[in-house]
């Protein structure tokens, strides 16, 4: 993703524009063929220097322009006819967007690809622990019996929705932009429509109703959309990490050398990737709140507010493909400790299967008589530290309705999971 986004990438994206631009209108009779052939030509990024457009770009307003000048320097030096046809009819927006559209069509490949890879991880760790019991926790306290499948199914769940998004967006962004000046392609009479549909086919990228320089959302849905997934990236994340707290130590990043110490504490494994991942997940929502704040554009060509872009999209791409990269890691080399998830699950003596109980007994007595009594006597189980099943088969209340036989049934997790099991086969089923 470095190599995607780097300046070199960039400055070839907006010269692999320019060239495709030129074979694009010498197939419409616009400009000569020779001079089309001698522009492509000179649209190699290894023969500019990139230091001197960086300072040009600074004094000129964008890269383009100082761009144009190089290019068409370089093709006089060669056909010193052909460089009267560089860059005709586009302006320098033309050629930044379509050249950033370039960019994110590699860059979104790249994650594509990771997200597939992590699917794949989170399909298996579903599958593998579908029936692996766990307590399911609700504001940070044991709530009922889950399985760590439905867990992770939850994840891979909000991945597809993810991977869907991704690609329900590839036809608005990754979109031609052309429009010279003010949008109109005035400059190139009535052909301008012909070479937008050519230049767009050349590229292979959506050709748009009209020019888009002003109206930023496609860039914004790229950023909102990669938010989305990192919200999700820094939930799992999160859950990984709680999970690998000490006193909870139910699953563990993968081992290795050197891998999730401390310079002081010989005992330490930090959950690392976790780190990353969360930290992705602070520094993203700021920075597509101001590819949101840059959709407010003036006029035609706005002012400050695509300038913003620049530097914040890649950004974003960055921290993304870094975030899935590490978590796509951590997902497919998961420690997983069923035996300290099924500990943790009996910590609180039968607690969490007190509504299992009380469900029992409504059906008998009523909902509200059967929370009261069962509540009462989670009470008296926590006062003198006896497990719930001892304490409820000593209230003739309850045994009078409940044999011992449907109290042990009752205090099985395995036996209170719902549809748990369906919900997961529906997650497999719809990833496969």
């Amino acid at each position: 993703m470095d190599a995607v986004l780097s300046d070199q990438a960039r400055l070839q994206g907006m010269l692999d524009v320019e060239a495709a631009l030129a074979r694009a209108q010498a197939n419409l009779d616009i400009i000569p063929n020779a001079a089309a052939a001698a522009i492509a030509a000179q649209c190699r990024a290894e023969l500019f220097d990139l230091t001197a457009l960086g300072h040009a770009t600074a004094l000129a307003g964008n890269v383009a322009i100082p761009l144009v000048k190089a290019l068409t320097a370089q093709v006089a030096a060669k056909d010193a006819e052909a460089a009267r046809f560089v860059h005709w009819g586009a302006t320098s927006q033309d050629i930044i967007d379509t050249g950033l559209v370039l960019q994110l069509r590699a860059a979104l490949d790249l994650i594509d690809a990771d997200l597939e890879k992590l699917r794949s991880a989170l399909n298996q760790l579903t599958q593998d622990h579908r029936a692996t019991p766990m307590v399911g926790r609700t504001w940070m306290q044991h709530a009922l019996p889950i399985t760590f499948g439905l867990k992770a199914a939850c994840w891979l769940d909000a991945i597809n929705r993810h991977c869907e998004r991704l690609q329900e967006i590839r036809p608005r962004v990754l979109a031609l932009q052309l429009g010279g000046a003010a949008g109109t392609l005035a400059s190139l009479g009535d052909k301008g429509v012909a070479l937008s549909t050519s230049l767009a086919n050349e590229l292979k990228l959506t050709q748009p109703d009209l020019p888009w320089h002003g109206a930023r959302d496609r860039m914004a849905e790229v950023a909102t959309t990669l938010g989305l997934l990192v919200g999700t990236l820094g939930k799992i994340a999160r859950d990984i990490s709680l999970m690998m707290q000490t006193d909870v130590a139910e699953a563990y990043e993968p081992a290795g050398q050197g891998r999730g110490g401390s310079s002081t504490m010989p005992h330490k494994r930090n959950p690392v990737s976790c780190a990353v991942a969360l930290a992705a997940a602070v520094r993203v929502p700021p920075l597509v709140s101001t590819m949101l704040s840059a959709m407010v554009q003036e006029h035609e060509r706005g002012l400050g507010g695509w300038h913003a872009e620049w530097d914040t999209l890649p950004q974003i791409i960055s921290l993304t493909a870094g975030a899935l990269s590490q978590m796509t890691n951590t997902l497919a080399g998961l420690e997983v400790h069923p035996e300290k998830m099924r500990e943790n699950l009996d910590t609180t003596q039968g607690l969490v299967l007190a509504e299992a109980v009380q469900m029992a007994l409504a059906s008998k007595i009523g909902r509200l008589a059967a929370h009261d009594l069962v509540e009462h006597a989670c009470k008296r189980a926590l006062a003198d530290k006896h497990h719930l099943r001892a304490v409820l088969s000593k209230d003739a209340a309850v045994t009078q309705h409940l044999s011992p036989a449907e109290l042990d049934q009752l205090f099985d997790p395995a036996h209170y999971q719902g549809v748990a099991d369906q919900f997961i086969q529906r997650v497999l089923k719809n990833n496969s």
